[in-house]
């Protein structure tokens, strides 16, 4: 990992963002269609009022090694914010490395930078990998079952819209 630095993302590596998205996908068996998000990420990145924050993993050669996205949210219960863990995924050959541990410094600090006290997210129950990973950094979990309302209607039955 010598070579390999974590840092944001800049706006002309979206369409890199993308593929690593469709990498991402296929490693969680999930589907994936491309349907416009690098201009709602460049919008949603790169806006006045930043509502997604990002950073890759990028190695001497220039080549994206991973990404993590994050975001603010508010809890009720706590009335404070606390950071959400959207997406963090590194490609096979970076993976134990130390790249993970990486990211997760970024993410404290960014989430201490930001008021908040922890930081939340969620990983398919059978990423053994990124669990085992996790439980490391010193995470815990807390079980609960995750759904999925589509607003339009158009839901197939696995969160997914309808084509």
């Amino acid at each position: 990992m010598s070579d390999v630095e974590v840092r944001p993302i800049e706006p002309d590596q979206l369409h890199g963002l993308l593929e690593l998205c469709r990498e991402h996908a296929a490693y969680e068996r999930a589907g994936f269609r491309e349907s416009g998000q690098v201009e709602r990420w460049r919008a949603a990145l790169f806006g006045d009022r930043p509502v997604l924050h990002g950073w890759v993993a990028v190695d001497g050669g220039g080549r994206l090694c991973g990404y993590m996205t994050a975001t603010i949210d508010f809890a009720t219960w706590g009335a404070e914010p606390f950071a959400y863990l959207d997406c963090l995924y590194l490609r096979e050959p970076y993976r134990g490395s130390g790249l993970g541990r990486a990211f997760f410094e970024r993410l404290r600090g960014f989430a201490a930078a930001r008021g908040c006290a922890r930081v939340e997210w969620q990983t398919p129950p059978d990423n053994e990998l990124g669990i085992g990973f996790y439980r490391r950094m010193g995470a815990t979990d807390r079980p609960k079952a995750r759904f999925s309302y589509d607003v339009d209607g158009q839901a197939d039955g696995t969160g997914q819209v309808a084509p």
